[in-house]
């Protein structure tokens, strides 16, 4: 399943443990409009709690089922299942607070020696590949494969009865801090009532990685109770949960499934989104183009519907358009590197290797581990004879995938070509040790 048609997926392979069985894979969605739109209904969350909304990203797991979890204090991971059911921003802001939580009573210290301590074959250190499931792709296809037996990846989420419930007293603390009114967290309980009622090979994954107790429910209505009405619901807060469900809907569901909901559509600049999008998927191009030209015309300055006009014209070979497109949206949000990788694919697609080259530095700039950008890179180095540059690049992408094996030959390639001691051998050179430590490891 992807949300960007035509567009490679990455997988970046996480090994916590020795694999044993066959390994769950967990992809991430990435699209820079739906990550805004989620990062503007987590700032107000993440200030009260104390973490800086600009170092901590929400990002989407391609996962139907209801669940969110956190790794370290990277990032927050939500499944897009539970994104679309979440029937209020509260309830998603909600499972951001208390997800939050977790990070700032430092119920995740315990897993960073678990991962210190884990046997694992990227060579970088787990570190390196936890920063890697916050890489941007480019798009919002980009995939991310935790490489570890699902049991395994299961009991490194899961928390604790009372982790969670210190988590949910301080959540709720944080929401009344920030305006947010706390009854989300009486509706995200609410749904799992009576799951621990049932065997756990039944019960939602959330519920596996969150036990939920009846006194947790019951300290969530007393709190919401003594709160009194609360704050109503903030009109930003109700369009950005709309338009972040509403992208996500129009890629993941059906194109019918879209088609029919369209006149039920509160918001105007979002109907014609989603009707964009759902002719686009049919290969409809006049209809998704005449779509996007009302969308522009009413939102102009809206960097992210320009580079979904970009996304379209570029699957629709249409480079110069697209790059076009894909221009006016990094000017009008120069610092979003999936916005700067895009616009660099689309030059590179239109012959301007060096411009592209241009480009691409400085999203790389901005996101250090995107390893889509590291492909492209690759071959835009290539394209003006920078081969020990091209190799750099594609050494660095398999030390992210978890490939060392396949970094090492690349890896000492380009510390070959390089000029001894400059930053990019040194980089090459970093590479090169940690395939040759992994090397000696499995000899053990």
């Amino acid at each position: 399943m992807r949300l960007r048609l035509g567009l490679l997926a990455v997988c970046l392979a996480l090994i916590l443990w020795p694999l044993g069985a066959l390994a769950q894979s967990v992809r991430l969605l990435r699209d820079a409009d739906i990550e805004h739109g989620l990062s503007e209904l987590a700032r107000p969350v993440l200030s009260a709690s104390g973490l800086n909304p600009a170092r901590v990203p929400i990002l989407v797991v391609d996962d139907s089922g209801f669940n969110a979890f956190v790794i370290d204090q990277r990032a927050i991971f939500v499944n897009y299942g539970l994104i679309l059911k979440a029937e209020s921003p509260e309830m998603l802001q909600a499972v951001i607070a208390h997800e939050a939580a977790h990070i700032t009573n430092g119920h995740i210290g315990r897993r960073g020696q678990n991962l210190r301590s884990a046997n694992s074959a990227a060579g970088f250190g787990t570190a390196l590949a936890l920063l890697a499931a916050a890489a941007g792709a480019g798009e919002a296809a980009a995939g991310i494969a935790f490489g570890t037996q699902s049991s395994a990846l299961r009991n490194f989420l899961s928390h604790t009865r009372a982790e969670e419930a210190s988590a949910d007293r301080t959540a709720i603390g944080v929401l009344s801090l920030a305006g947010i009114n706390p009854k989300g967290m009486l509706e995200l309980h609410q749904i799992f009532a009576g799951q621990e009622l049932i065997g756990s090979s039944r019960q939602d994954p959330y519920m596996r990685s969150h036990p939920l107790t009846r006194d947790r429910i019951r300290a969530a209505e007393a709190y919401v109770a003594s709160a009194g009405e609360g704050p109503a619901t903030r009109p930003e807060a109700a369009y950005w949960l709309a338009r972040v469900k509403g992208k996500l809907s129009a890629f993941v569901r059906a194109p019918n499934w879209s088609e029919k909901r369209l006149s039920s559509e509160t918001y105007a600049d979002l109907k014609l989104m989603r009707a964009a999008v759902s002719a686009h998927r049919r290969n409809q191009f006049a209809t998704a183009a005449r779509e996007m030209q009302a969308l522009l015309a009413a939102h102009p300055q809206d960097a992210y519907y320009h580079e979904l006009w970009g996304q379209i014209l570029y699957e629709n070979r249409r480079w110069s358009e697209a790059m076009a497109a894909f221009g006016r949206a990094a000017s009008l949000a120069p610092k979003e590197p999936l916005i700067l990788a895009s616009l660099g694919r689309a030059q590179l697609a239109a012959d301007q290797p060096k411009a592209a080259l241009e480009t691409m530095e400085r999203a790389r700039g901005l996101d250090f581990r995107n390893a889509i950008l590291l492909r492209d890179m690759s071959l835009a180095y290539a394209q003006t004879n920078q081969t020990g540059m091209a190799a750099l690049v594609t050494a660095e992408r398999y030390a992210l995938q978890g490939r060392l094996k396949d970094a090492g030959p690349h890896a000492k390639r380009a510390v070959q070509l390089l000029a001894n001691g400059s930053p990019a051998w040194r980089r090459a050179e970093d590479v090169l040790i940690a395939f040759e430590q992994d090397e000696k490891r499995k000899k053990k």
